[in-house]
């Protein structure tokens, strides 16, 4: 049978003082800010493994990976991906494939679409040509547009067994 799930991100970004790195689909982008968050703030990491989690009735990457756990603090977005993979795989399922798309006026995403798409591959155990990764911007419309944060939507096609 096949499921779907959806998820969605949103993150503000830290303030310059924080001294956080900005990291999306698990590179680290050359931006003077990160985002703001618990763990790595990975916007697109985080509504990747919402989707996947969803696909399953799964609850959300806030039930799993709680920002009151001090134990993962900084935890890489990526192990977060892996670890929801892992839950399908625990379950007879597969993942088939994840589509995504991120909002951003900046930084500019589209030098860094490939190596996205091997760190999300490479964590939830898929070829990359199955994990689409999209990015658009918000047109300087809302906070989006004003560059106060980035968001991500994705989509998890999973086959499980009847």
């Amino acid at each position: 049978m096949n499921l779907v799930g959806i998820g969605y991100d949103i993150h503000a970004f830290a303030s310059p003082e924080a001294g956080r790195k900005l990291v999306l689909g698990g590179v680290e982008m050359d931006y003077p800010v990160g985002l703001d968050g618990h763990s790595d703030a990975d916007v697109l990491c985080h509504a990747i493994a919402d989707a996947v989690l969803g696909s399953i009735g799964e609850s959300d990457i806030g039930h799993h990976f709680p920002n009151t756990d001090e134990s993962i603090r900084g935890i890489s977005s990526l192990e977060i991906v892996r670890r929801s993979a892992e839950l399908v795989k625990a379950q007879g399922g597969r993942i088939v494939n994840i589509d995504s798309s991120l909002i951003s006026e900046a930084p500019k995403i589209s030098p860094h679409l490939e190596a996205m798409r091997a760190n999300v591959a490479a964590a939830l155990g898929i070829p990359p040509r199955r994990v689409g990764i999209k990015a658009t911007t918000n047109e300087r419309l809302g906070s989006l547009g004003r560059k106060e944060g980035i968001a991500a939507f994705a989509v998890a096609s999973v086959d499980m067994p009847e």
